[in-house]
C-alpha cells in the first residue's frame, strides 16, 4: 500500500513539474513575442519614392525608408495616386524606427523605419506648400 501511495505521489510530482516547464516556455515566448511588438508603431505621414530614396515625413519627424519589399509595394501604391514624381501621398503604415547603419560614413538621415505593414494610401496626394511658377519673361 505504501509503494503504491509513494508511486502516486512520485507521478504526480512529475506531471505537475511538466506543467509548470510547459507554463514557463509559453510565458517567454509571449514576453520575446511583445517585446518585439514593443518596437512597431503605427506612423502617420507623407510618402514620396524616387530612384535614390523613400522618405517618411510627419509632423515631428522626417525619416528614410529602408527599402525592400514593403516599402517598393507602398511605392507601387502611391505611384497609382501622383500627379507627378515628387508629389507626396499621405500613407499610415506600422513600422519600426532603427538608427541609420550609413549615418556613420555617409550623408543620409539619421534614422530610418522599415515598413511593417500598410495600413491606409490616400487617393489624393498631399496639398502642396510651397509652389514654384516660372515668369515667361
Amino acid at each position: 500500500m505504501k509503494k503504491t501511495l509513494l508511486l502516486l505521489l512520485f507521478i504526480a510530482t512529475v506531471v505537475s513539474c511538466n506543467n509548470t516547464k510547459k507554463e514557463t516556455e509559453t510565458e517567454t515566448e509571449k514576453e520575446t513575442a511583445s517585446a518585439t511588438n514593443e518596437n512597431v508603431r503605427t506612423y502617420r505621414g507623407e510618402f514620396i519614392y524616387t530612384d535614390d530614396a523613400a522618405v517618411l515625413k510627419g509632423n515631428n519627424f522626417i525619416y528614410g525608408v529602408t527599402i525592400d519589399d514593403k516599402s517598393q509595394e507602398l511605392a507601387d501604391k502611391v505611384s497609382k495616386v501622383e500627379k507627378d514624381d515628387y508629389d507626396m501621398v499621405p500613407v499610415i503604415i506600422t513600422g519600426v524606427v532603427s538608427p541609420n547603419p550609413k549615418a556613420e560614413t555617409e550623408e543620409v538621415w539619421e534614422e530610418v523605419i522599415t515598413i511593417k505593414e500598410i495600413l491606409y494610401v490616400s487617393d489624393k496626394p498631399a496639398k502642396t506648400q510651397i509652389e514654384i511658377e516660372e515668369k515667361k519673361s
